[in-house]
């Protein structure tokens, strides 16, 4: 699904650029209150960068709630917002390749760029067995790294360190505010963590199926799982083969797997199918990547969300 920078996207940055010439004086006015701006991509390094700061920046997110994440394409509203911000927080891999062309247009000397996968060890998106590949001629590229790093608590805890750094760097007077809320969100992750940990040490199978995308590779690498899904976790594809469905079928009818997952803002109907060949329960596994208008307007978390796929997960491999 790799994106392909077009010339009317140059034009678009070249057209945001003009228009916000204008906007740096008032830009720097609106921080002399002392509010650092912050300026994430989607909502993982918004709801981390909410968690640090606290009430000391303002933070935006370029995502809509409730929209796709890997059809992203930025506003010049979201260009400027991009090029007066303090900190920039992204997470990189192919659905941002936009933003490549955006950093190299602007001037970037006085903001702190954090990207979430310059802060772990990745790996490669893969394709497992019985797992459906784009067709020839479609833009995912083989030996892509997998970008959904922030799925792996354990990589949470490193990337929200980094932004933390980041932060002090920029607004030494809240230092001591940042490091403390890190520390704070950091101990939540831990603990998480140890759920998460719990559930897979007293599991009774270690497999799961996902009868959707699989964005969940840097959490099944962290717990030891094997998975089996549809397709892998930045395809455009939504429907599968049916040899693809009965693989999963069979699967699920093999190893006796009593739940089939599928992620956040999908219509479920690959599961659903699966499901009902098999009478397995469908279940939800949140990867993050967005949430529901509803979600965001009440401040769910990062946490709140995973803390909730413990629960799901334990009922499918407890």
């Amino acid at each position: 699904m790799k994106k392909i920078i077009s010339s009317a996207f140059a034009l678009l940055i070249a057209v945001s650029l003009l228009t916000g010439c204008g906007q740096n004086t008032a830009s720097a006015e609106s921080k002399s209150d002392g509010q650092v701006s912050v300026v994430a991509t989607i909502f993982p390094p918004y709801d981390f960068a909410r968690a640090v700061t606290g009430d000391k920046a303002e933070i935006s997110m370029l995502l809509l709630p409730a929209t796709e994440s890997h059809s992203f394409e930025p506003t010049p509203q979201d260009i400027i917002k991009i090029q007066n911000c303090d900190v920039f927080i992204y997470n990189g891999g192919e659905s941002d390749e936009w933003v490549n062309e955006v950093l190299e247009s602007i001037d970037t000397s006085e903001i702190e760029i954090v990207k979430f996968i310059d802060c772990v060890e990745v790996v490669e998106e893969e394709i497992v067995e019985g797992m459906e590949e784009e067709e020839e001629g479609e833009e995912h590229e083989h030996g892509e790294i997998d970008e959904h790093v922030w799925t792996s608590p354990r990589n949470a805890k490193l990337i929200v360190q980094r932004i933390s750094d980041a932060l002090c760097g920029v607004d030494s007077a809240n230092a001591a505010i940042y490091k403390q809320n890190a520390d704070a969100y950091i101990a939540k992750l831990e603990e998480l963590d140890t759920k998460f940990q719990g559930v897979i040490d007293n599991a009774s199978r270690k497999t799961i199926v996902f009868g959707d995308r699989f964005p969940f590779r840097y959490f099944a690498d962290a717990y030891g799982l094997d998975y089996f899904a549809a397709f892998p976790g930045c395809s455009t594809e939504t429907e599968p083969s049916a040899a693809t469905v009965a693989f999963l079928i069979d699967k699920v009818k093999a190893e006796q797997i009593p739940v089939v997952f599928h992620i956040e803002l999908s219509n479920a109907r690959m599961a659903d199918t699966i499901a009902e060949q098999t009478g397995a329960k469908v279940l939800e596994l949140h990867a993050c990547h967005n949430i529901s208008k509803a979600d965001f307007e009440v401040g769910k978390t990062y946490i709140d969300i995973m803390t909730a796929n413990v629960d799901a997960l334990k009922e499918a491999i407890g």
